[in-house]
């Protein structure tokens, strides 16, 4: 049977070539229109607006380059340096192109014959960040799609490890957390969080004294915490966790980055006593998104949450035995590729390189924190310890939910604007505006101009 003329086209070598070359010269010039400042952070819609627009019209017959040059420039340019929004970086292009590598390939990772050249590499990644955070030998893990799985990933291992019962967490904790502790059957006990956003063992303590009752296994800490960009003290909390035989788990989704900062490595100290760690690779790494690894100081222990008989798939026998199997480790099973990007990236540049956009990035945030607590317009929440600061606007003489009220206007305001790109937080304090400093090529210039910005709308 003759293969159709339009099937052997859409695969067609040359095809791929011609279209490939027009995407990357596409892609490199927003590079560099981004990079001059040009253009908008935010093509901003409404998303009625925005679904009339992209609703189908007709498929078929499309110019496949045209569409997604479309697509980008409706999109959040997130390269941009006058994006200070979210925990997202501008990818690392060396790492965007090893991705493309990874879906052309499309080996999916379950098991070892379908990654034969990216699961020994995802176990060359996984060796080299437990190395980095100071995790003893044995120590192992998964790459797994997200901080939120990968924080269901430890809490699940932690319940194989210690049997039913709830966890402590900060009142800080990523949603996640939050959601993990449900699908496990257990309850997140909330401890407040002291004035620098700092999860204490005496807030622990009584968080375990109100438990009452209840069996508690488990204390989940933060090392760079979403909202304010916190490290709780590791080593203190890993002292009580041993105290009280408890799990410690460690969401290092974005601080984790820190290990491989001479400069910034110290606020990390104690993580290698924690029984699990999660740290995402496309936050301080640079690499797209999703990489997450889930980091176990017993390596057996990632086996617990997914432990699974499956003959179609899985070798006869206990995990262990066939470790080259990940989807033994992890919920999903058609893996992406996800190592090869982090491995290239370390290959071609060196730990030097990420300990320099990492150290870039936190003065940065450092700069900023110094504009504001000078200008006599803006108030900082607190001294930022990485590369989030949270921070807002005073208005006149404004003060409670009023000021709250004016600094919410304010960032709707950024938003529909889109020359520049922020956040919001609500802390104890009240609302903020935050800024994640991610991109390693804004200079101090695009600091000042992000004040002068919020003033000139503050003025409108």
């Amino acid at each position: 049977m003759a293969v159709p003329p339009e099937i052997r086209d859409a695969y067609d070598p040359e095809r791929f070539r011609a279209d490939g070359h027009r995407v990357i010269d596409a892609l490199a010039d927003a590079l560099a229109r981004w990079q001059r400042r040009d253009g908008l952070v935010l093509p901003w819609r409404s998303p009625e607006e925005a679904r009339v627009i992209w609703a189908r019209k007709s498929f078929g017959g499309a110019d496949l380059v045209d569409d997604l040059r479309r697509i980008a420039a409706a999109s959040t340019a997130i390269a941009h340096p006058c994006c200070f929004a979210h925990q997202v970086p501008p990818p690392l292009p060396g790492a965007a192109l090893a991705e493309l590598v990874s879906a052309m390939l499309n080996n999916g990772m379950a098991v070892f014959e379908m990654g034969p050249a990216s699961v020994p590499i995802e176990f060359a990644v996984l060796d080299w960040m437990c190395a980095r955070l100071g995790l003893p030998d044995g120590a192992s893990g998964v790459l797994t799609s997200g901080g939120s799985l990968g924080n269901l990933t430890a809490l699940l291992a932690m319940r194989h490890a210690r049997g039913d019962g709830d966890v402590i967490v900060s009142s800080d904790a990523h949603y996640s957390i939050d959601r993990a502790a449900h699908i496990i059957g257990a309850r997140a006990l909330a401890a407040e969080v002291d004035a620098r956003h700092h999860l204490t063992v005496a807030a622990v303590e009584r968080a375990l004294a109100s438990a009452g009752d209840r069996r508690v296994i488990g204390i989940v800490a933060a090392a760079g915490s979403t909202a304010t960009g916190a490290f709780d003290p590791l080593g203190e909390l890993a002292d009580l966790a041993a105290a009280r035989g408890l799990w410690l788990h460690v969401d290092a989704a974005h601080g984790g980055g820190v290990a491989v900062s001479p400069k910034h490595r110290d606020k990390l100290r104690g993580i290698e006593r924690a029984d699990s760690v999660v740290w995402d690779a496309h936050k301080l790494l640079m690499m797209p998104a999703l990489v997450t690894a889930v980091l176990f100081r017993r390596g057996d222990d990632a086996y617990g949450a997914f432990a699974t008989e499956a003959s179609y798939l899985f070798a006869h026998g206990p995990p262990a035995d066939h470790w080259w199997d990940l989807g033994t480790r992890t919920l999903e099973c058609t893996k992406r590729m996800m190592a090869i990007e982090l491995w290239c990236a370390l290959r071609v540049h060196g730990e030097a390189w990420f300990a320099q956009v990492i150290d870039r990035q936190c003065a940065l945030a450092e700069a900023l924190a110094d504009r504001i607590e000078a200008s006599p317009d803006f108030e900082l929440a607190l001294v930022p310890e990485c590369n989030i600061v949270c921070f807002r606007h005073r208005g006149d003489g404004i003060t409670g939910a009023k000021l709250d009220a004016h600094n919410r206007v304010l960032r709707e305001r950024v938003v529909h604007d889109g020359r520049f790109y922020i956040v919001g937080t609500q802390l104890p304090t009240g609302y903020f505006l935050r800024s994640t400093i991610m991109n390693p090529l804004i200079e101090e210039s695009d600091l000042d101009a992000l004040l002068a910005h919020l003033r000139e709308l503050c003025r409108a």
